[in-house]
Formats: structure tokens, C-alpha cells, sequence
């Protein structure tokens, strides 16, 4: 196994051309179906196309409890997008700026649940190495909206690059494999379930994408490399909450207050 600093190396010699070219191959345009960015479930590969979420806001129109996927909430999986500390503090401005509400660290990211454990009353405890986007009573991304039975990003501009490149992912140790297994590949380029796929797409297109690609796997590595660097077993000890989350800004409480030293 390569070490992450060779794969690393190996991320910042991609050749965007190459990117390119494999996306191209593959083929593929964004249908706004929001499978992406809502909650599944179990046996599905992906999220609810758009049309089939909930009302605006999470409910069934009536204000009171979501009515979500065609009433099987109970049995649907949080979508689960994992995100940058920097790109929490983005979102979060584009947030504010569109709503213009204040909008805190937990209102974007929370600790990533894979690897959590839970008490006796069902809450989270442990300790994650990455965010996620923060999600609604649905498990929809809290910035997904639908109208005229189409999906949208209410932060679109500046939305994290796992959103702006998915379905694709580069095939280096380190970096995220979103939504399983790939469905289909050329040269290092992943492409994971998504009805856009196969789709014509433009080079102009093609080279954006492949450059957003590029620069995820340059970060994910980078943050990788960061984390490992800056693990302090003992953080849990200073923490105030039951949930530590390590980025590659340190070690963080749940709603992304840094844990300070002894």
C-alpha cells in the first residue's frame, strides 16, 4: 500500500486532459433528479428522485410531521456527504447571504456517523475523522429544495466538491468512494450510481468537472495527511460533549468548537 504522501503525489499529477477524457467516455449530465442529495433506502442505491421528498421544509404540508419519500421515512438512510472545515464556513456564508438568517457550524456539518458509537439513549458517542452536510427530518441535505419536480441546491455556488463532482471519484487509496461500489470506470475515474450517466456531455463540460475532481482528490488527501498528523489521543478527555470529530484543523467538538489544549 502507497502511503498517503505518495498518493498525494500522485493526485497532483493527474492530467486534467485525462480527466477529461474518461468523463467524456462515460458520459454524463446532471438530470436534477436530487437522488444525490436526499435520503434512501437501505436497498437502494441512492436518494429519492426529485418529486418524491417532502414539501418544502420537511413536512407534509400541514406544518406538523415530514411526509417524506412516500411516507417510508422510518426506513430511509441520511443522505451522508462528507465536507471540508473550510467549506463548512463557506456554505455557511452563502447561507446567510441567500437567507439572510445567521447560520452556526451545526446548521451546515455534523460528525460523521460512520464509526460512531451510541449510548444507552441512542446518541452518538466516540470519536469521526470527517463532516458531513447537516440533514432534515427527511435525511435530505438541508440545502436541498424541489420545485416543479426538480431538485436544487440552495447553496449551489458554493457547494463542497463532493457535490460538485459527484457521481465520479478518483480511484486513489485515501479518497472517498461515494455511494458504494462504482458502476462503471476509465483509466483512475470511478462513476458511481446516477441515472445521468451515459449522457452526452460537452469538453467544456467534461474539463470543469475533471478539474473539480482533481482538486477533491488533492484535498482529500491533504486533509487525510492533516488528520493523521494532528491526532491527539487525549482530546477526548478535554472534550465537553461525547462526539470529537478530527479534522485537519484539530480536534473539534460536535458543533465545530475547536478543543483547546491542557
Amino acid at each position: 500500500m502507497k502511503s498517503l504522501e505518495a498518493e498525494l503525489n500522485a493526485a497532483r499529477d493527474l492530467a486534467v486532459a485525462d480527466l477529461a477524457d474518461a468523463i467524456e467516455s462515460i458520459g454524463f449530465e446532471c438530470t436534477r433528479c436530487g437522488g444525490c442529495c436526499t435520503g434512501y433506502a437501505p436497498d437502494e442505491p441512492g436518494g429519492a428522485p426529485a418529486g418524491e421528498g417532502a414539501d418544502e421544509g420537511g413536512s407534509d404540508g400541514d406544518g406538523d410531521t415530514p411526509d417524506c419519500h412516500d411516507g417510508d421515512d422510518a426506513d430511509r438512510e441520511p443522505h451522508t456527504a462528507t465536507v471540508f472545515p473550510d467549506e463548512v464556513r463557506r456554505v455557511a456564508a452563502a447561507a446567510e447571504d441567500e437567507s439572510g438568517e445567521a447560520y452556526d457550524w451545526r446548521d451546515v456539518a455534523r460528525p460523521m456517523p460512520f464509526g460512531l458509537d451510541a449510548d444507552g439513549d441512542g446518541d452518538p458517542v466516540g470519536e469521526t475523522f470527517e463532516w458531513a452536510l447537516a440533514t432534515d427530518g427527511c435525511g435530505d441535505c438541508t440545502f436541498y429544495e424541489e420545485s416543479g419536480g426538480e431538485g436544487a441546491c440552495t447553496v449551489h455556488d458554493a457547494r463542497p466538491l463532493i457535490c460538485r463532482t459527484y457521481p465520479f471519484s478518483v480511484a486513489l487509496e485515501g479518497t472517498s468512494q461515494p455511494m458504494g461500489e462504482a458502476v462503471d470506470e476509465a483509466g483512475v475515474v470511478r462513476a458511481h450510481e446516477c441515472e445521468g450517466l451515459g449522457r452526452d456531455i460537452s469538453r467544456e463540460d467534461a474539463e470543469e468537472l475533471a478539474a473539480a475532481l482533481k482538486e477533491r482528490a488533492v484535498r482529500e488527501l491533504e486533509e487525510a495527511i492533516g488528520v493523521r498528523d494532528g491526532y491527539d489521543p487525549t482530546a477526548r478527555e478535554r472534550a465537553d460533549g461525547d462526539v470529537v470529530v478530527f479534522d485537519s484543523e484539530g480536534p473539534k467538538e460536535a458543533d465545530g468548537t475547536p478543543i483547546g489544549g491542557e
